[in-house]
């Protein structure tokens, strides 16, 4: 039996006894330096592992000079497509001496035949290895059991249920007999929600009566959840809806009520949830000191070998409830109804992990009347600084009057920007499809990107000058489909992340998907017959791959000196490269798959906006 190393993929597809059947059938063979391995055209009769040297992949049809397209080292895998297909499609040969263990192919398709996962993984899209990855990063690592597992049926509470006529008197004295902080109204057509705080400020503030129906205190926007959803996903809804309790809602049945001091009670062990720390911060310098452990969340996150969608849901929730808490002690409530401030961009998809530049603007209502509006927008960016989020370079800042207008001056600009169609315009028509409502009134936002729909979405010239963008750098593979491999890396956000992003942003431009974050767009254009859904869930893995290797590279950056600057935006070129070379075999092979996705994107995005003739 040889011994041989078999906890990677994709042998951790197989149980002990598929290991057992390879170390007993299994070779080991010797190449010399220049050796073919495996010629063009040849059946493929082993699969190769190697265990010591190095390997190129050859193809014989091209000129010398380009015909390396891919490279293969110590616990890389060769061999399996030629038995496949039946032969193989390039050459392999030696570039040192080569020691590899040969599986022959009898028993290479006795395993396909017996495990299904370990022949869908030389088969199956981007997604399904991208899934598979994510699975081997979590094995024996921080267990995702309690915290990533816990679900909300773990943690709510029995429903306080009371009619609507029940007066205020009887309300308070059944919250006291149950010890609970809220209760449910029970109308003919919905449910609603008391708290003890409602209910006094009802007796002390509003005068209301003792006597007084609890239906006439009630709010009745809910947020619900169900039983089997994690207790992860309901701290994001509420941090994202600014609420402390959701209902428990099973086929249109109550369940319960989840509690904000409940989940994080839960969760208290954990020295990352930083949600607790922004919802209690009462001043700025608490605030300022919640916002600077977000890196320590995200850490955690990845640890967890939590889905990069999801971990991005709710570090855009909290950075989100960081600015409007930022806002609010800074800027009157008196003003607050009047305007809205929006972020725009990465933070505005809610795609930005650790903080990035500062990208906002602000909306004002057209008879908004805003005394030294200039030095409280200033006073908001410092504030912003404080915080961690450093100023933009571009200037797109609520400090900026460019950037701080009532709304028919809004739709004014986005007439004059979509009538110009100049690159300057362009870069802003997309600045201000990414715009996110993060305080104030939205309903102000949602005037304005109404106006960018009913301008630009119909209008076939824009939308093509609008996607040539997309194609504007080029994806970082060789003329004949392997990676390139520069020294000092590839950029992943021109090559990869940049022309999904743009590309999705101006097919729900012509679509009219309101949605900003480009996975839920991808969602959208799915539904809507746009994109195939098998095509779409690959754009979207390709996406959140080329984000992972991103952020690993910012977050390594934190670790040097000078490095949070560089995390955070500033100096980022180091931060978007990616060295091919130090990248696992596993992520070599989906990176490339990643590249040639976005490739097949963008052609399909030339021939639907007659890019080819521009």
């Amino acid at each position: 039996m040889v011994d041989v190393d078999l906890s990677q993929l994709p042998f951790t597809l197989l149980d002990d006894e598929g290991r057992d059947h390879i170390r007993r059938g299994i070779d080991l063979a010797y190449f010399d330096r220049d050796e073919i391995i495996l010629e063009t055209g040849q059946a493929g009769e082993f699969v190769f592992l190697i265990h010591k040297g190095e390997v190129a992949e050859i193809d014989p049809t091209l000129p010398s000079s380009t015909s390396r397209i891919g490279h293969y080292t110590a616990g890389d895998l060769f061999g399996a497509i030629s038995i496949l297909n039946g032969k193989s499609r390039y050459r392999f040969k030696a570039e040192q001496e080569c020691l590899c263990y040969l599986l022959p192919k009898a028993l290479f398709q006795q395993l396909c035949r017996h495990y299904p996962d370990f022949s869908n993984f030389f088969r199956q899209s981007l997604t399904h290895k991208a899934r598979l990855l994510t699975e081997k990063r979590a094995e024996g690592g921080v267990t995702m059991a309690g915290f990533m597992l816990a679900k909300v049926s773990e943690c709510m509470r029995e429903p306080l249920l009371m009619a609507a006529a029940t007066d205020i008197a009887s309300a308070v004295k059944q919250l006291n007999e149950s010890h609970a902080d809220s209760l449910l109204v029970e109308t003919q057509d919905t449910l609603g929600m008391v708290t003890k705080t409602d209910l006094l400020n009802a007796l002390v503030l509003k005068g209301s009566a003792v006597t007084s129906a609890v239906d006439e205190v009630a709010h009745f926007n809910l947020v619900t959840a169900a039983p089997d959803q994690y207790l992860f996903e309901v701290l994001v809804l509420m941090t994202r809806h600014k609420v402390a309790r959701v209902v428990v809602m099973e086929q249109n049945a109550l369940k319960g009520v989840v509690e904000l001091t409940d989940v994080l009670s839960f969760f208290s062990s954990r020295s990352y949830v930083v949600s607790l720390q922004v919802e209690q911060a009462s001043s700025l310098e608490a605030l300022s000191a919640a916002s600077q452990r977000t890196p320590e969340l995200v850490k955690a996150l990845m640890a967890q070998g939590v889905k990069l969608r999801f971990a991005m849901d709710l570090l855009a929730a909290l950075n989100g409830r960081i600015i409007s808490k930022a806002w609010e002690f800074t800027i009157a409530e008196r003003y607050q109804e009047q305007s809205c401030m929006m972020v725009m961009g990465s933070e505005g998809r809610g795609e930005q992990i650790l903080k990035t530049d500062q990208d906002n603007g602000l909306i004002l209502a057209d008879d908004a009347q805003w005394p030294d509006l200039a030095s409280h927008m200033q006073t908001l960016t410092n504030t912003l600084i404080q915080l961690g989020y450093p100023p933009c370079p571009g200037n797109i800042m609520v400090s900026n009057p460019e950037w701080v207008a009532t709304v028919s001056q809004w739709k004014g600009n986005i007439a004059k920007w979509a009538r110009e169609r100049d690159g300057d315009s362009l870069m802003k028509l997309a600045i201000m499809l990414d715009a996110h409502a993060v305080a104030g009134n939205p309903h102000l936002l949602e005037s304005v990107r109404n106006e960018l729909f009913d301008r630009c979405s119909g209008d076939e010239l824009l939308l093509s000058y609008f996607a040539r963008t997309a194609l504007r750098f080029s994806t970082p593979l060789t003329l004949f489909g392997s990676l390139k491999k520069p020294q000092h890396g590839i950029d992943i956000k021109k090559g990869g992340i940049f022309p999904i992003v743009h590309g999705v942003r101006t097919m729900a431009l012509e679509r009219r998907i309101k949605a900003t974050s480009t996975f839920d767009r991808l969602d959208a254009l799915a539904a809507d017959g746009r994109l195939d859904r098998r095509f779409a869930e690959d754009l979207g893995e390709a996406l959140a791959l080329f984000s992972e290797l991103r952020l690993k590279q910012q977050l390594a950056a934190l670790e040097t000196p000078g490095g949070a600057q560089e995390a955070n935006g500033q100096n980022s070129s180091r931060a978007n490269r990616v060295v091919v070379q130090n990248l696992s075999s596993l992520e070599r092979d989906l990176l490339r798959e990643a590249m040639h996705i976005v490739k097949d994107f963008k052609q399909r995005l030339s021939h639907r906006y007659h890019l080819e003739y521009s």
